[in-house]
């Protein structure tokens, strides 16, 4: 008995081992395999922002904080919920950027609560990349609180999160009153910037073929707004601009990349943004 015990503990050591075996390997071809996306070689026509223009990137939280403090010395009041100024009150989703959380746009959302909207975020924590899943649970996120909501959501997009909102507005126009993406790199070329390495490494497929959305350069069915910054040290300016007929409307805005999600002038430009869609849909 005692033998049989001893025999039957040693296969099931053995099995173990061979399992971790196995998962050892698999783990090295996919490492391998996402370090071969990584180190593709860059098409010739396609440069992200200068190398200046990213290292730049690094002054991000010192100059939030300055242009926070001169926000504050010249205080603008902000039409609250109740008053005549005020635009009505409109479900906002924020959709982060690749590698960010949505605490990272907690300033945004302050400001867009502090004028009466209902702001959410996407739901899905840190933001790694697309999979089928994943766009399947935030669509369907969107499609139900536009139902809860009694009207279609404003979505607003940082970077990746604005390719994320257009594919939905794209496929759900009924739950989307306007697309707003912040630095977004939908047109053009999608190495045109200096992010795509990381992406594929930590995303696991080409930025040539998503799992979810293709055409993003595509203007939604829906009003589409592109907020970009000559200041961009990740995505090449003219990306996130767009062309005419990728989207409605462009507006340029003095920040870095990391700055979209809480410079206040990014917040003052998508309260106004708000207001304009109630102008127009009155």
């Amino acid at each position: 008995m005692a033998l049989a015990q001893q025999q039957t503990l040693s296969r099931k050591t053995a099995f173990d081992w061979h399992a971790l075996g196995e998962r050892l390997t698999a783990f090295r071809e996919e490492a391998a395999r996402r370090s071969a996306l990584a180190f593709e070689p860059r098409p010739t026509a396609a440069r992200g922002p200068h190398m200046a223009r990213l290292l730049a990137e690094l002054r991000t939280p010192v100059e939030l904080w300055q242009a926070h403090r001169a926000a504050r010395r010249h205080v603008e009041p902000v039409p609250g919920p109740g008053s005549d100024a005020a635009a009505p009150s409109r479900p906002v989703m924020l959709l982060p950027g690749f590698g960010t959380h949505p605490v990272r746009m907690k300033s945004l959302r302050v400001a867009l609560e502090a004028a009466g909207h209902r702001v959410s975020d996407w739901g899905l924590g840190f933001n790694f990349g697309p999979t089928e899943e994943g766009f399947e649970r935030l669509a369907e996120r969107v499609v139900t609180m536009a139902r809860k909501e009694g009207e279609p959501l404003v979505l607003v997009g940082w970077s990746l999160g604005g390719l994320f909102a257009r594919e939905i507005a794209h496929r759900h126009p009924e739950a989307v009153a306007m697309v707003v993406t912040m630095g977004s790199p939908f047109s053009g070329d999608r190495r045109a910037n200096n992010a795509w390495r990381a992406y594929q490494a930590i995303a696991g497929h080409s930025v040539d073929a998503p799992p979810v959305g293709h055409a993003f350069a595509a203007k939604p069915p829906v009003p589409t707004v592109a907020l970009w910054s000559a200041r961009d040290g990740i995505v090449a300016p003219r990306s996130a601009c767009g062309r005419k007929g990728e989207r409605d409307r462009a507006i340029a805005l003095r920040c870095t990349h990391l700055g979209f999600a809480g410079h206040p002038d990014v917040a003052r430009t998508l309260l106004a943004l708000l207001a304009d869609l109630h102008g127009a849909a009155a």
